[in-house]
């Protein structure tokens, strides 16, 4: 089953936004669904009109071994659609074996341990990683959906107690920001008070992910 528009978290099924019938020197972008609103902000900005969007659900995140089969699987169903398509996804928890499928299927992916990095700037994230080890990352997409991969997904709507189990090491939520919306700024900042954690916004847009996805459209 096809849908179009952005995957939601709940979304169990394959999503595209703008395929077309003729392969021509089409260039698909396969995506995770957490990636959707950012990827598809960026090819409106640029007017790419040749490129096509092809989202996973998000909710595979909750399991990162089912990753490189998914995307085995999607880039199986769809290469001899397209002249060229690109994996965005960074490691997201795969231990490398993602970037080893990637390189078996020979397609290209994003550079980078998580998104948190990317959106940051891979190098910048370095660099600070080591003092940060106490950070507890959010994204946009991350604080729109808290509740289903964060509060529920760790049973704290039922378990109270696991929040000091699970963060009594964490000190501060740290929203990394795509956009400068106030509403999601709030939202942040209350979930980094169920929590029980200091709170620091960082404004970064969209990071390397624009040069990544520049590169994958030519």
């Amino acid at each position: 089953m096809i849908q179009t528009g952005p995957a939601t978290p709940d979304d169990a099924t394959l999503t595209d936004h703008g395929l077309t019938a003729a392969t021509g020197g089409r260039i698909l972008l396969l995506a995770c669904g957490a990636l959707a609103h950012e990827i598809l902000a960026i090819m409106r900005a640029n007017g790419w009109t040749h490129v096509d969007l092809h989202c996973l659900p998000a909710k595979l995140h909750l399991r990162p071994d089912l990753i490189p089969d998914a995307v085995e699987r999607a880039v199986r169903q769809n290469r001899d659609r397209y002249a060229r398509i690109f994996v965005v996804y960074a490691d997201c928890g795969t231990g490398g074996l993602l970037q080893a499928r990637c390189a078996e299927l020979g397609v290209e992916m994003v550079e980078g341990p998580h998104c948190y990095a990317f959106f940051e700037g891979n190098a910048t994230f370095a660099a600070h990683a080591d003092s940060e080890i106490t950070a507890f990352y959010l994204t946009d997409f991350l604080v729109r959906q808290f509740d289903a991969f964060v509060w529920k997904a760790m049973g704290f709507d039922r378990h109270p107690e696991l929040i000091a189990m699970m963060f009594g090491n964490y000190e501060t939520l740290v929203y990394l920001a795509q956009t400068d919306d106030p509403a999601l700024d709030a939202r942040a900042r209350a979930a980094a008070a169920r929590l029980g954690l200091a709170y620091e916004r960082r404004l970064t847009g969209y990071g390397d992910l624009v040069p990544a996805l520049e590169r994958a459209a030519r």
